[in-house]
């Protein structure tokens, strides 16, 4: 798999840690440059550098539903590298925990914004600035939130409930020449997820019956498997990675 993303090139967003930079990292082991996105510049600057420095990898930090960043993040990897054949959304906010009756209507609406109306501006981007004329492939990072009840991050579910069907529904849209994909993974170790488990690894691992939470590693393989030309029949749908945890209804 060395060298299956040779020439091709992605923009991956929330990509200065966690599961995007993994992402990012094994789409540049399989060949392909990357564009990566997040809010603060020295991480992605260091994040960058991990990567292999400015030959493989760029960096345009803006907040992920900042229709100009968006913009500017798209214009400068076609500029700089050429063209644009995947986009992984990856950014996603949980701001607040707690019955979602309780939370404040404008954190529900930013909730909103950031994981579900951004991916389809970029999405949108993406499609006019390279992917509509020549074909591309699309991964959204939802989560297994998404597909139950999921009680004290209620309002996160819903946005990654509305991220599945909004995969479904541009994967009909936009086919044949864009296929659009997701996954959805359960509790994986990263500084984002870290309420999920900080204290009682052990605990919530024991519902899983892989026994261990997820790791970067984990999401990144099935992403670059779904941007690949090996899942080239595959679109709109919705991978879950989550070590056997929704076969028994643990958290």
């Amino acid at each position: 798999m060395v060298n299956s993303f040779k020439d091709r090139v992605a923009i991956v967003t929330g990509a200065s840690r966690g599961i995007g930079l993994g992402i990012a990292r094994e789409l540049v082991q399989r060949g392909a440059r990357v564009c990566i996105t997040a809010r603060k510049p020295e991480p992605l600057a260091d994040a960058v550098n991990e990567l292999g420095g400015p030959g493989v990898a760029i960096a345009v930090p803006g907040k992920a539903d900042d229709a100009a960043h968006q913009e500017e993040a798209v214009a400068k990897t076609v500029e700089t590298f050429g063209r644009l054949d995947m986009l992984v959304n990856n950014t996603g906010i949980n701001p607040v925990y707690g019955p979602v009756l309780d939370i404040d209507p404008a954190a529900a609406a930013k909730i909103l914004a950031v994981n579900v109306l951004a991916p389809l501006a970029w999405m949108r981007h993406a499609r006019d600035a390279w992917m509509g004329e020549h074909g591309g492939s699309v991964v959204n990072v939802a989560s297994i939130a998404g597909l139950r009840a999921s009680p004290g991050i209620g309002m996160y579910g819903v946005s990654k409930a509305a991220v599945i069907r909004l995969t479904q529904e541009l994967a009909v849209e936009l086919g044949p020449k864009i296929r659009v994909n997701a996954v959805a993974p359960a509790v994986v170790k990263t500084k984002f997820a870290t309420a999920l488990y900080e204290g009682r690894e052990e605990e919530v691992s024991a519902a899983y019956p892989m026994k261990r939470l997820g790791v970067p590693e984990d999401i990144a393989g099935a992403v670059a498997f779904l941007l690949s030309d090996e899942a080239g029949w595959l679109t709109g749908q919705t991978v879950v990675l989550d070590g056997g945890v929704t076969l028994g209804g643990g958290l």
